[in-house]
């Protein structure tokens, strides 16, 4: 039986992203995600504080686009991680590994660009992958050209 963890967590982002690569040349990046939570009745606004990473061509993405300040949807899921620090007391995190990240639009525009595929797939399943991202070749009829479900929506 698959649990399935998925969060979704609409907020600000609090800090820029910081983008860093394994020693195997994989990106990632991180930043922060606060969510304000209205009071009710006349109790104080709470806020929740969320940190993100985000793996390979999306970590790329993020630091190239957003911002501290930046309204932003995050969508991804939920990951424990735990360590010792240097006085030996255990500690522990739970954060968002993102699978998308975009920007609201519901006080804000964006303008889209599109990048050109790189190859492999966007899930860290490796090289190879089917299809889909690239320009491709605009038939010469007005035609729109037929639907491929391998390619990304933007």
């Amino acid at each position: 039986m698959a649990f399935d963890n998925t969060v979704t967590v609409v907020g600000n982002v609090t800090r820029d992203p910081e983008l860093r690569f394994t020693p195997s040349g994989a990106a990632v990046t991180t930043f922060g995600v606060a969510w304000n939570r209205k009071g009710r009745d006349g109790q104080e606004d709470q806020v929740s504080f969320f940190d993100v990473t985000c793996w390979r061509q999306l970590a790329e993405n993020v630091s190239e686009s957003l911002t501290k300040g930046s309204r932003v949807v995050v969508y991804g899921r939920l990951d424990q991680r735990s360590w010792e620090n240097q006085d030996g007391d255990k500690r522990s995190k739970v954060e968002i590994i993102a699978d998308d990240v975009a920007p609201s639009l519901k006080w804000a525009s964006a303008e889209i660009t599109r990048n050109e595929f790189k190859g492999g797939d966007n899930f860290g399943g490796g090289a190879g992958g089917s299809g889909g991202g690239g320009a491709a070749a605009r038939p010469a009829s007005n035609e729109p050209p037929a639907y491929n479900p391998d390619e990304e929506p933007f």
